[in-house]
């Protein structure tokens, strides 16, 4: 295929891909159950960490998970007392558990009780000292994954098991879950699947998620070189898919992750 007939393919897959029919079956249906800017950005974060294995599976256990907050995920983390937090006692989906759980409740009961929204706590100080100014400067999202993980952990006593779910790209990691939950925030479309709540970050500089779907139909249509699968890579693949779409790359997302699940190439 030569770069037009791959746009023009490419575009297609995500006309067929991003609409409202593409949530029931993944996890951002998870956030779409809520109203409440806080409510959907907790949610998400969730279903976003939450993301790995089977769909179904991911998709249940965090309708659990909301529902032992009674449906109510902000409320829940300004005002729970030591019994609600007990509802949170024996959660497990893969390898986080309830010890990740309470340390994740910590952070944002700590986060949202000074900000009103986990933007926020994707800015690093710079920003965060013009955020008066009319024009945002701008965000470099590995900045931001970066300065996210160390302001995370910056409570005392996290548990060290938990590190293992927040990724960044410090550690060459792709920040696969994180870069979808950015996307959902972020992007701003009239097809009603990502959020776009946010505004201090810009749908340009998002970073594609690079799951094993994504990973393997990229390398299928020469979109990906690089022989590892790492933060490098992840680079690499967003600035081939910059090509097709500068302002929006990361829309190609759900052409890659649509052909990647439904097996199509």
């Amino acid at each position: 295929m030569d770069f037009l007939e791959l746009k023009n393919f490419l575009d297609l897959k995500v006309d067929q891909y991003n609409r409202p029919d593409f949530i029931t079956n993944d996890p951002i249906c998870i956030p779409h159950l809520f109203k409440k800017k806080q409510d959907i950005e907790i949610a998400g974060f969730f279903a976003a960490i939450l993301a790995w294995g089977q769909r179904k599976t991911i998709i249940n256990k965090c309708r659990e998970l909301m529902e032992r907050m009674d449906n109510s995920p902000f409320d829940f983390m300004l005002n729970h007392n030591d019994n609600d937090l007990k509802n949170l006692l024996q959660f497990k989906h893969r390898t986080f558990n309830d010890t990740d759980l309470l340390y994740f409740t910590s952070f944002f009961k700590h986060h949202y009780s000074t900000s009103n929204s986990l933007e926020e706590a994707f800015l690093p100080s710079p920003f965060e000292s013009n955020k008066t100014q009319s024009k945002f400067p701008k965000v470099s999202v590995e900045d931001s994954l970066n300065h996210f993980r160390r302001y995370f952990f910056s409570l005392e006593d996290f548990p060290h098991r938990t590190k293992k779910h927040i990724s960044s790209p410090s550690q060459k990691s792709t920040c696969k879950r994180l870069n979808m939950f950015l996307r959902w925030m972020v992007r701003k479309d009239n097809n009603g699947v990502d959020f776009g709540i946010w505004n201090k970050i810009n749908a340009t500089d998002l970073i594609c998620p690079c799951d094993v779907h994504v990973d393997r139909v990229a390398r299928l249509l020469n979109l990906i070189k690089r022989k590892q699968t790492d933060w490098l890579t992840a680079l690499e693949l967003t600035e081939q898919l910059k090509q097709f779409d500068v302002n929006d790359p990361v829309k190609y997302d759900f052409a890659l992750f649509g052909l990647g699940v439904e097996k199509q190439l």
